[in-house]
C-alpha cells in the first residue's frame, strides 16, 4: 500500500499534475486521543522528517517508512471524518512524527480547509526561524519537547545544537500566551539526571513558562 501511493505521488509530480503543490510526507494517523496531545479529542499525524538524530527515538522503525504524500485536500478529507469530534470538545490534529515544523507550506494550505480545529504541534523547536516563524501562527498550541537546556548534553543526546531550538523558544514565550506551550523535561538514562532536569525546569519557569511536564524515559530494546 505504501508502495503503490508514493507511486502515484511521483506520478502525479512526473506529470505535471498539480506539480506545485506541497505534499505532506503521511506515516500514519492515530484516532480519538484524548489527554495525550493537547485539548479535545485529537488525532495524530505523524509525518516523516526530523533534524535531530536522538539516541532514544522511538519512532526510528516508523521514520524509515516510506511516507503516503498527500495534498491539503487529501489530507483533509482523512481527517474530517473526526470533524464532529474536533468541534465538540475543541479538539483537532496534533502533527507530530517526525518534525512538525518542517512543513510550512503545506499547513499554510491545510489550516483555511479547517479553520475551526485547533492545530497543535508536537515540535523539538529545532528548525530554521524562517520556517518556525511561517509555522507559528497557523497552530493554537505547542508540546515542545525541550529535553534539556544544557547544550552539552543536548548536543550529545540529538547530535545537533541547542541553540535553534532555544531562541525559537524564546521567541515563543514572549509570543504566546504560556497556558498555550506545553514543555517536556524527559530524564534521560545516561545524559541528563535530576540535578539538570531541576535547572531546565527553572529556566523555563524564569522565561514565564507555566507547563512543564517531568517524565522519565522508559528505554526499550531495540
Amino acid at each position: 500500500m505504501e508502495e503503490r501511493i508514493l507511486r502515484r505521488a511521483q506520478k502525479d509530480r512526473a506529470e505535471g499534475s498539480s506539480a506545485d503543490e506541497p505534499r505532506y510526507p503521511l506515516l500514519g494517523l492515530s484516532r480519538h486521543r484524548m489527554e495525550l496531545d493537547g485539548e479535545g479529542v485529537t488525532t495524530l499525524v505523524a509525518g516523516a522528517g526530523c533534524p535531530l538524530s536522538c539516541a532514544y527515538c522511538i519512532n526510528k522503525s516508523l521514520l524509515r517508512q516510506a511516507p503516503s504524500f498527500v495534498t491539503a485536500a487529501e489530507l483533509y478529507e482523512k481527517l474530517r471524518i473526526d470533524d464532529l469530534y474536533f468541534r465538540a470538545t475543541g479538539g483537532g490534529p496534533c502533527f507530530g512524527g517526525g518534525e512538525s515544523l518542517l512543513h510550512a507550506e503545506f499547513y499554510e494550505r491545510l489550516r483555511p480547509l479547517c479553520p475551526d480545529w485547533r492545530f497543535t504541534a508536537e515540535t523539538s523547536l529545532n528548525v530554521s526561524r524562517e520556517t518556525f516563524i511561517r509555522c507559528v501562527p497557523l497552530f493554537d498550541a505547542f508540546i515542545v519537547d525541550i529535553k534539556t537546556l544544557d547544550p552539552r548534553i543536548y548536543e550529545r543526546y540529538t547530535e545537533k545544537p541547542l541553540g535553534p531550538a532555544l531562541e525559537n523558544l524564546a521567541w515563543l514565550a514572549s509570543h504566546v500566551a504560556p497556558e498555550h506551550l506545553h514543555l517536556r523535561v524527559p530524564l534521560i538514562p545516561g545524559y541528563n539526571d535530576e540535578a539538570d532536569r531541576d535547572r531546565t525546569e527553572r529556566s523555563l519557569r524564569e522565561m514565564g513558562l507555566i507547563r512543564i511536564e517531568r517524565f522519565p524515559y522508559v528505554i526499550r530494546p531495540s
